[in-house]
């Protein structure tokens, strides 16, 4: 399987007390082998207009070369602010033609869920690399096939986790990984903020939409990450929403789970679009790691009694340390950190939360 171990992702850092003493920006520093990436954002929401544009500012092996958009106002707009030639702008229906396009190494979907599965299948047989924000699609199946295409077509593919390439995650992880504080008990996970759009596409089912696809697949994240291993079952899950005339016909504001790993290691995750919250709280034998915010943009930290936990940068570092990892291993040709299988791994957990509290019963993964 084409994936780079979290014993291997992890190596070489140490942990610190007080500030930070590594750089960001070093942890997967490399020699480029190859002039910088050209990557073209499909999509041109708040997500690529506030984070990954300014971002690609600042990346060394790959730089913003093209725009796939079908708002046409926004074409001149982004055109005179990053200086992108009419030749690298494409629409959804001419799209197909970036395969003849030389400037255009990775694709970058930045799409509501539901349309992931069609433009990285269609990025992957122009030839291109894709990058995919998270959640990675709907269902498995299309995960899958996600996943197929890119492998069939010979081009890598990334889940857009940014706190998997983030220091202080990469620390919490070490901790467990090294078993620092003993084996892992218990975790406890929390993401959510007070979502107060009413017509966006997550409050759409049919587009992907609902808490558990988006802020809940960072508290899953917390506890496979928190735990160091994958879940064997969900026991229990409950979803529910204080705003019904938002979030109708049972869609999830509010989603509760229980998730059992091996070793009877328990990890209770919540998620929320009804208000903000943000911590994990990994319990070893020997102590707990507590990361409070633990997914944020920035001024992710936390605390154990090997002592702090605190690489601060400023955004959005994290998505260029993200897309320069990525870039990287393209340009090496070696396995990206986060493939697709990462993001399958997530959605077969989704699924078995949504099917386990439909039915009221435990679910098997």
């Amino acid at each position: 399987m084409n994936i780079i171990s979290r014993r291997d992702a992890i190596k070489g850092l140490s942990i610190v007390t007080g500030a930070s003493l590594v750089s960001p920006n070093s942890l997967f520093a490399g020699s480029a082998k190859a002039e910088p990436l050209g990557v073209a954002l499909v999509g041109l929401g708040y997500y690529s207009s506030d984070l990954l544009a300014p971002a690609l500012q600042k990346t060394k092996n790959c730089y913003l070369a093209g725009i796939v958009t079908g708002t046409h106002s926004k074409i001149p707009v982004w055109r005179g602010k990053y200086n992108i030639p009419a030749s690298n702008v494409y629409n959804y229906e001419n799209f197909d033609s970036i395969a003849d396009n030389p400037d255009i190494d990775v694709v970058y979907v930045v799409l509501p869920p539901s349309m992931h599965k069609e433009y990285v299948i269609r990025a992957a047989k122009a030839g291109k690399h894709v990058w995919c924000e998270k959640p990675m699609a709907v269902t498995a199946e299309e995960c899958q096939a996600m996943i197929d295409a890119c492998n069939e077509n010979k081009v890598k593919l990334s889940i857009g986790y940014r706190c998997q390439h983030e220091p202080n995650t990469i620390a919490f992880q070490k901790i467990v990984e090294e078993k620092q504080l003993g084996k892992v008990m218990h975790v406890d996970c929390a993401a959510g903020y007070r979502e107060d759009r009413t017509n966006h596409w997550k409050q759409k089912r049919e587009m992907g939409g609902g808490v558990i696809y988006d802020m809940g697949v960072y508290s899953i994240q917390g506890a496979r990450l928190g735990t160091g291993m994958e879940p064997i079952a969900v026991t229990s899950a409950k979803i529910w929403a204080e705003r019904p005339e938002i979030y109708k016909n049972g869609l999830g504001e509010i989603v509760e789970a229980e998730l059992e790993f091996p070793n009877q290691v328990k990890a209770r995750i919540k998620t929320s679009f009804y208000k903000q919250t943000n911590f994990l709280t990994i319990q070893c034998e020997n102590g707990s790691i507590e990361m409070e915010p633990f997914s944020s943009y920035s001024g992710i930290k936390g605390n154990s009694p090997l002592g702090e936990i605190n690489f601060p940068y400023r955004v959005p570092n994290q998505q260029v340390l993200q897309m320069d990892h990525d870039a990287q291993c393209i340009m090496d040709d070696v396995p990206v950190l986060v493939p697709g299988e990462e993001g399958l791994r997530d959605i077969k957990i989704v699924q078995a939360i949504l099917k386990s509290a439909d039915t009221g019963m435990p679910v098997f993964i």
